[in-house]
C-alpha cells in the first residue's frame, strides 16, 4: 500500500523523461572512450613512429587520427542533444542549482571547442607541417579531452556529493563556493576511475579490430602493431582500474551508504553482512535467486567482519531506491566487477607470455578473448553508470532534490513522442556512423592490397594515393 502511495507521488512525465535520458547517456557514452582516450592511443603509435622512422606506425596514426575525426563529430550530435536534456527535462534542477554546480558544464564546453580546432590542426598537420611540429601540435589534444571529462565527471560528482552552498530560508542554495561545489567527496575517485575506465576501454577496443583481423590470418606487421600498443596500453591498466574500482566502492560506501546498500542489496543494517552475486531483492526485504557468501561484505567494506554496513531500511522508502531499482544496481555493479575481474586474468596472461616467452600469446583463444574485450568493456561502462545513476534514486541531487521535484511540466504525451523521435534520429546517426567506418575500412584494405599479396613480414605501406606515408616527399597523383 505505501508503494502505491510513493508511485503516486511521481509526475507522469517522470517516467518518459528518464527513458529518453537514460537511453541519450547510454548511447553517448558508447563514443565517450574514444573521444576521452583514442587521441592519447593516436599520438603514442604516432611518437612511435616518429622515433623508430616506422612508416606503418605512422599509417596507423594517420588513420586513427581519421577515425578520431568522425567520432568526434558523431560525438557533436549525441552530446549536444545531451546539454539540451538537462534543461529541457530537468529545469527544476537547472533552475535552483544550476549556478552552484554549472561551471562543470562551462568547463566541458570549453574543452568541447579547444578539442575541435586541435583535431582540425591535427588532421591538417598530415603532410603539411614538418614531422616534429606536427606531432607536438597534437600533444595537448589529450588534455584537452581530459578536460572535458574533468567538466561532466564535477557536476556528475557534484549530484552524488553536493557541496559549497548554503541554503536559505526559501530552501534555495546561496553563498556559493565554487572551488567547494568541484573539488567534492566523490570527485576524485570517481574522476580517476572514469578516465581509467576510458583509457582501457578504448584500447581494448581498437586492439579488438586488429584481433579479429589476426584471427582471420591478417598477420603483418600492420595487424601486429596496431594490435599490440593499444592493448598493452589496456593491459598496463586493468589491474589499476581494480584498485581504484575498489577504492571508489569504499567512499561510496562512507560517503552515501543508503547508495552502497542498493548496490549489494543490504535490506537491515548489520554486521557480518553476507555478499550476494546477483540475486533479486523483493519488497519485503527477502533475496531470492543469486550466490551467497557469507560475512563478505562486511569484509569488503571494512577488512573485517564485524563491519557495521548500512541497510536501506536505515531510511525512509520515500529516500530510498525501490527494490527493483535495488535490484538493477546491484545487477550492474556485479556485471561491471566480473567483466573487471575477467579483462585482470587476461591482462594477466598477456603480461606473463611477454615476461616468461618475450612474445605475445600465440593461442587463438588469447585472440578471441581480447576480439571480445572491447564489447564487454563497453558494457562494463554502462553497467558503471547504470549502477551510479540509478543507485542515487529518488534523489537527483543526493539528499536535496527529488527527481519528481525536478522533471519539467511538459505532458507525458508529448515527451513520448519527442523519445521517439531522438531514437529515429540516434538510429540514423549510428547507422551513418558504423557505415562510414565500414567504408573507411573497406577503402584502406583495397588501398593495402592494391600492391599485390604479402607476406606475413611485409608491410602494407605503399606511396598511393591512399597509403602514401605521412611525411616525406609525395609521389604523382597523391592527395593531401
Amino acid at each position: 500500500m505505501h508503494m502505491v502511495l510513493l508511485l503516486a507521488d511521481v509526475p507522469a512525465q517522470t517516467l518518459p523523461a528518464r527513458s529518453m535520458m537514460a537511453f541519450t547517456l547510454a548511447s553517448h557514452i558508447i563514443l565517450v572512450p574514444l573521444g576521452v582516450a583514442l587521441p592519447l592511443i593516436t599520438l603514442i603509435m604516432h611518437g612511435y613512429g616518429l622515433r623508430r622512422d616506422d612508416p606503418t606506425a605512422l599509417l596507423l596514426a594517420r588513420r586513427w587520427s581519421a577515425v578520431m575525426a568522425v567520432q568526434f563529430a558523431i560525438g557533436v550530435v549525441t552530446g549536444t542533444v545531451l546539454s539540451f536534456e538537462f534543461g529541457l527535462l530537468w529545469p527544476g534542477m537547472m533552475g535552483r542549482w544550476g549556478d552552484v554546480f554549472g561551471i562543470g558544464f562551462g568547463v566541458e564546453a570549453w574543452a568541447f571547442f579547444l578539442e575541435a580546432v586541435l583535431i582540425a590542426i591535427y588532421l591538417y598537420g598530415w603532410r603539411r607541417l614538418p614531422s616534429r611540429t606536427h606531432f607536438l601540435l597534437g600533444l595537448p589534444l589529450p588534455f584537452a579531452a581530459l578536460l572535458g571529462a574533468f567538466g561532466i565527471l564535477a557536476a556528475n560528482a557534484w549530484m552524488n556529493t553536493p557541496r559549497g552552498f548554503t541554503l536559505d530560508s526559501a530552501g534555495n542554495p546561496v553563498d556559493v563556493k565554487i572551488w567547494k561545489a568541484i573539488f567534492t567527496p566523490m570527485f576524485g575517485p570517481q574522476y580517476w576511475h572514469f578516465v581509467v575506465a576510458m583509457f582501457l576501454t578504448a584500447g581494448y577496443v581498437v586492439a579488438g579490430v586488429y584481433a579479429v583481423g589476426w584471427l582471420r590470418g591478417r598477420r603483418d606487421r600492420y595487424h601486429r602493431l596496431g594490435f599490440t600498443i593499444p592493448f598493452t596500453l589496456a593491459a598496463v591498466l586493468t589491474p589499476v582500474q581494480f584498485v581504484l574500482g575498489d577504492s571508489i566502492a569504499r567512499q561510496v560506501f562512507h560517503k552515501q551508504p543508503v547508495k552502497f546498500a542498493a548496490m549489494e542489496i543490504v535490506w537491515k543494517t548489520d554486521t557480518h553482512v553476507p555478499e550476494y552475486l546477483f540475486g533479486r531483492l523483493h519488497p519485503d526485504g527477502s533475496i531470492s535467486g543469486g550466490i551467497r557468501i557469507p560475512q563478505l561484505d562486511s569484509i569488503l567494506a571494512g577488512f573485517h567482519a564485524d563491519t557495521k554496513v548500512t541497510g536501506l531500511t536505515s531510511v525512509p522508502a520515500s529516500d530510498r531506491p525501490t527494490a527493483a531499482q535495488a535490484t538493477i544496481a546491484h545487477w550492474a555493479f556485479d556485471i561491471m566487477v566480473g567483466i573487471g575481474s575477467v579483462l585482470v586474468l587476461l591482462a594477466l596472461w598477456y603480461a606473463a607470455m611477454w615476461v616468461l616467452r618475450r612474445r605475445m600469446p600465440a593461442s587463438p583463444w588469447f585472440f578471441r578473448c581480447a576480439a571480445v574485450a572491447g564489447l564487454a568493456s563497453v558494457v562494463a561502462v554502462e553497467c558503471g553508470w547504470i549502477a551510479t545513476e540509478v543507485g542515487r534514486q529518488p534523489w537527483i541531487v543526493y539528499q536535496n532534490m527529488r527527481v519528481a521535484e525536478a522533471v519539467t511540466a511538459t505532458r507525458s504525451t508529448s515527451l513520448w513522442i519527442m523519445f521517439g523521435l531522438i531514437i529515429a534520429v540516434y538510429v540514423f546517426v549510428f547507422g551513418s556512423f558504423l557505415v562510414m567506418l565500414l567504408k573507411m575500412r573497406t577503402r584502406w584494405r583495397l588501398a593495402d592490397e592494391a600492391g599485390g599479396p604479402r607476406s606475413p613480414g611485409d608491410t602494407p605501406e605503399k606511396d598511393t594515393p591512399e597509403t602514401y606515408t605521412p611525411y616525406g616527399p609525395r609521389s604523382a597523383g597523391s592527395r593531401p
